[in-house]
């Protein structure tokens, strides 16, 4: 039995280790002559600089008694209107020519890795609940008692498991994605839907026949079909036993997700990249990447350990 000492004593050695680490990383960097620019990131996360706004085409500046900002064009066409400004640099009759600026706006907004961490949480989020969906299905049919059924499961689950998800992206959006006129998102979604739904059939699968078969008997015998037995005592069962495995794909699912970069969707990963070009400090940026993929990984797996408590002390 481990003592109050010897658990402090534990904590002392691991900040020590941590800190090594750290200095490791730290003295690295000095030994080549890496100098290191965070205040450079800050923009990059959340900008407040002044948002100039430009003019979209050639023509005459027009303010009315409300304050809204208007471009007549010069060659007809819809006019530009800007409603939203804190200080004007363009007034009333002045000519403007596409590029020039008109106004300010004043305030804070998201900078690109923050962006790109939003499409990541949104791009992994509804991939995740669509390769549950594929997974229940799939991991049904692969225990299912007509052939056919299990033959088709058996087929989709190893050609996803056998192949790259680079070359399924690749496949899903430049052929499925011609085909039927998908987007760069919803490629990617369908993507990594159908990559991780493949490992959680297999999961779900495995938990479902974990489950001792007297279970399944004993339903049955009090009166209820099959669908009831599933419902009702096989896959509560199942679900608690499936929920670590589960876990780790789903935190497989955000790190894969960084993928769909090669398409051109700007998520974390392809946002970090941009903003290494533009800020020349790389080492800064890919740590904040990568912390801001733990942070978004450690909450799955945070929230799946209370829902795992909770029905353990079901139970």
């Amino acid at each position: 039995m481990e003592t109050q000492s010897s658990r402090w004593l534990g904590h002392g050695l691991y900040l020590l280790i941590m800190a090594i680490l750290i200095s490791g990383v730290y003295f690295s960097g000095q030994r080549i002559n890496y100098t290191w620019h965070w205040e450079r990131l800050w923009p990059y996360i959340v900008n407040t600089d002044p948002q100039d706004i430009f003019a979209e085409t050639d023509g005459t500046v027009v303010i009315d008694e409300k304050g809204t900002l208007s471009i007549e064009p010069d060659y007809g066409g819809d006019p530009q209107i800007v409603r939203e400004y804190t200080t004007l640099v363009a007034y009333d009759g002045d000519l403007i020519f596409q590029g020039d600026t008109l106004a300010r706006l004043e305030g804070w907004r998201f900078g690109p890795i923050a962006e790109g961490l939003w499409v990541t949480i949104k791009l992994s989020f509804i991939s995740l609940i669509f390769s549950i969906i594929l997974g229940l299905i799939f991991g049904l049919m692969r225990i299912s008692h007509r052939q056919v059924m299990r033959n088709l499961a058996v087929t989709y689950v190893e050609v996803i498991r056998g192949t790259p998800l680079l070359v399924q992206i690749f496949i899903v959006y430049f052929f499925i994605g011609t085909v039927f006129d998908l987007d760069r998102f919803t490629a990617g979604v369908a993507a990594l839907s159908i990559f991780t739904g493949a490992y959680v059939a297999e999961i779900v699968r495995a938990g479902i026949q974990s489950v001792p078969t007297g279970q399944m008997e004993a339903a049955r015998s009090l009166g209820m079909n099959y669908v009831q037995a599933m419902c009702y005592v096989i896959m509560p069962q199942a679900i608690k036993r499936t929920l670590p495995p589960l876990a780790g794909q789903f935190i497989n699912l955000i790190k894969d997700s960084s993928l769909v970069s090669v398409i051109s969707i700007t998520d974390l990963t392809k946002a970090g990249r941009e903003v290494v070009s533009g800020s020349f400090a790389p080492f800064e940026v890919w740590f904040t990447v990568a912390a801001l993929y733990l942070i978004v990984t450690g909450a799955l797996s945070w929230a799946i350990q209370i829902l795992e408590k909770r029905l353990s002390a079901s139970d």
